[in-house]
């Protein structure tokens, strides 16, 4: 994680030096008049993706469709069913999730950014006033509620088997000094909760959404980003099949540039932390 660290403190350093330019010396267009669908779950990304694909059609002649999803769920099935070319939403635990209760062969290509999880409140502005028998809504997908769980056990309010690792489910707490209860809800609403919550773990894209900032949060996994385990960075993807498409590949190459970078922090607020130069790890890593 030191590493990971360091490469997110010196991208803007290393871009100039290893990202490939977009467009050739002589000025070939190698895809020119090919189009690519996207998909993706939130507003910012949509502004991002928008942003992209202005590039794309500028600098190589690619026509970039952005279609924007409201879960997590439906970009895979485009995947699979061949209605989305390139996804951008998913953490490597979501996407072995995903393919495991699905049968699918969702395949990360690169890896995007690295999203804080908030603890947010309506009733409390510290994570210490949080109740005995307190109520706290948390993602009801495997994926983030493993890290939802992780998030806690950062924050001091439950223990966690560590023998469980990142697809931790309730029954892994093995300490709960203050009784605490869960709500499990759909990821996209978390923020909907919030008055009939003590507190709530939201991820950042839809906290964005709600009008809520990472400074608004009594609490983000990120705070000791040392902790964070890099497994949970958001990635671009596609079907395995297509893992080598030179096509998507220069999308990817497109993502990866340090206009984009500047681009990612204008449209999350500086709430996200760019980790496009961060090697994609293989899932087995997360057992």
């Amino acid at each position: 994680m030191k590493k990971l660290i360091q490469v997110f403190l010196g991208v803007f350093l290393l871009l100039g030096q290893f990202v490939a330019p977009s467009v050739s010396a002589e000025g070939e267009k190698e895809f020119e008049g090919e189009k690519v669908v996207v998909g993706t779950v939130s507003d910012a990304a949509l502004e991002l993706w928008e942003y992209i694909a202005d590039k794309a059609l500028e600098e190589e002649g690619i026509e970039l469709e952005v279609v924007v999803f409201n879960d997590y769920n439906q970009p895979n099935v485009a995947l699979q069913n061949g209605s989305l070319d390139i996804s951008a939403f998913q953490g490597h635990p979501f996407i072995r999730s995903w393919n495991a209760d699905n049968d699918g062969s969702v395949y990360a290509i690169a890896n995007t950014l690295l999203m804080p999880l908030g603890l947010y409140s309506d009733k409390y502005d510290s994570v210490e006033e949080i109740p005995e028998n307190g109520v706290i809504a948390l993602p009801n997908d495997p994926s983030t509620l493993g890290r939802a769980l992780l998030a806690l056990e950062i924050a001091g309010l439950i223990e966690v088997d560590d023998e469980v690792g990142i697809f931790a489910e309730e029954e892994d707490i093995v300490g709960n000094p203050k009784n605490l209860e869960f709500l499990l809800v759909d990821p996209n609403f978390a923020a909907l909760s919030l008055p009939d919550v003590d507190a709530a773990l939201i991820n950042t894209n839809f906290a964005n959404d709600a009008g809520l900032s990472i400074n608004d949060a009594i609490f983000n996994d990120a705070e000791d980003i040392d902790k964070v385990n890099p497994l949970y960075i958001n990635t671009i993807t596609t079907l395995e099949e297509n893992k080598d498409n030179p096509l998507f590949l220069k999308i990817v190459e497109l993502y990866q540039t340090e206009d984009v970078v500047e681009k990612l922090y204008e449209v999350y607020n500086h709430e996200v932390y760019p980790a496009i130069d961060v090697p994609l790890p293989e899932l087995e890593d997360a057992e």
